[in-house]
C-alpha cells in the first residue's frame, strides 16, 4: 500500500469514496444531507487541503486531507474497511503532513474508537458541525 498524491482529476472519485464511506458509518446523516454537503466537498473542503489517497488496482480505496495539522477527512471505501488502509493514511498524516487534532461526529462511535486506538484523546465537543448542522462534533488531539 503505497499512498499517493491527489490531483483534481481524481476529486469525482474521491467523492464517490466519501459518500459510499459515509453512507456505510454516519447512519444519522440523510440523503438531503449527503446532496448538501457533495458540492460543498468537491468545490472548497479538497482544494484546501493537503490530499493523500491509497489506490488499490488504480483504484482510490480511501483517503485522507490535512489542513494545518487538522485531520480534515479521512474516508475508506466500506468493502475496504478493516484491511489497514485507515490506519496507514492516518499515520501518513501524523508523520508526513504534521496532523496532531481530528474532529470525529459524536454519533460515528467506530470513528471515536478508531481515533482513541491510535492515540487521540478528546479536547472537547462543539453541539453543531462546521456548517452549523445539528452534527456534535468531538475534538480530538494527540
Amino acid at each position: 500500500m503505497i499512498v499517493e498524491n491527489v490531483l483534481p482529476k481524481d476529486y469525482a472519485e474521491m467523492l464517490d469514496v466519501w459518500e459510499n464511506s459515509v453512507r456505510a458509518t454516519h447512519n444519522f446523516i440523510t440523503n438531503e444531507d449527503i446532496e448538501f454537503f457533495k458540492p460543498i466537498i468537491i468545490e472548497q473542503a479538497f482544494p484546501t487541503v493537503t490530499l493523500r489517497c491509497i489506490k488499490e488496482n488504480g483504484s482510490i480505496v480511501g483517503f485522507t486531507g490535512v489542513h494545518e495539522a487538522n485531520i480534515d477527512m479521512l474516508f475508506i471505501l466500506d468493502e475496504k474497511r478493516g484491511a489497514g488502509y485507515g490506519k496507514q493514511l492516518l499515520q501518513y498524516a501524523i508523520d508526513k503532513l504534521g496532523a496532531t487534532r481530528v474532529d470525529v461526529n459524536e454519533q460515528n462511535p467506530l470513528a471515536i474508537k478508531f481515533y482513541e486506538y491510535m492515540g487521540f484523546r478528546i479536547i472537547s465537543r462543539s453541539p453543531l458541525d462546521g456548517m452549523g448542522k445539528p452534527f456534535p462534533i468531538l475534538h480530538m488531539m494527540l
